[in-house]
This record gives structure tokens, C-alpha cells and sequence, in this order.
């Protein structure tokens, strides 16, 4: 029975110690990149050779090192303007990585793998 005028007193939260908070289960948005999907959106102008090749060469660097988990959204800026407003698009071509977090922007044609990879946090096999 409480007495009035006096408080209920909450439970201490201690802080985990580190073997605890080792023990923990990570949440799925913090997938390590070599389980779960990929997510990215390419950032491009019509068709142009820059546009091109940043399809082809993100189109093999997925298939070489992200078989069958990957999605890619390919996003025409000459079409669509209004949407390089949300990835803060100011260059193209852009790959912006979405997931596994953290979000990652590269800007380029992508022919430089070894860069691409480095960003992307991709460990090539």
C-alpha cells in the first residue's frame, strides 16, 4: 500500500556492461553488408555516356561482389527533376547506398572499382 505524499521509487537503469551489450542482438538496419538486401538509387541524366557507363559499371560491380542482393533504382534527372531534392543530388551520375546503413553518396561513372568498393564498404571475396 502506497502512502500519500510519498513517491514510488523507479527502478535504476545500470549501464551494460560492455560482454552484455556484446551479447545484445544488433538491429536489422545494422545488418553487417556481407548479409541482407542492398538498397541504392543511381542518379543519372538521360542518356548520356557518363549515364551509361555508371549503369554498366554498377550493374557488374553488383553482379561480381552483390549477387542476387542487391536493388538498384535508376533515377533519370531529365525526367524528374523535383527528385534530386531528397539524396541531395548535386552532381551526376550519383550512387547514393541507402542500406545497409550508413548511407553512403559516390559521385562519378563508377569505373574506379577498387574506390567504389572502399565506399561502398564492400570487402571484395
Amino acid at each position: 500500500m502506497k502512502k500519500k505524499g510519498i513517491a514510488a521509487k523507479k527502478p535504476v537503469r545500470r549501464a551494460a556492461s560492455a560482454a552484455t551489450a556484446a551479447k545484445r542482438k544488433k538491429p536489422a538496419s545494422y545488418a553487417s553488408p556481407s548479409s541482407g538486401i542492398w538498397a541504392m538509387r543511381l542518379y543519372v541524366a538521360g542518356q548520356s555516356p557518363r549515364s551509361s557507363a555508371a549503369i554498366a559499371n554498377l550493374r557488374r560491380i553488383c553482379d561480381e561482389y552483390l549477387p542476387g542482393r542487391y536493388e538498384v533504382e535508376v533515377i533519370d534527372l531529365l525526367r524528374n527533376p523535383e527528385l534530386a531534392k531528397t539524396d541531395q543530388i548535386i552532381a551526376i551520375p550519383t550512387l547514393v547506398k541507402k542500406l545497409p546503413v550508413p548511407v553512403r553518396h559516390i559521385i562519378g561513372d563508377l569505373s574506379e572499382t577498387a574506390r567504389v568498393l572502399v565506399n561502398l564498404e564492400l570487402k571484395p571475396s
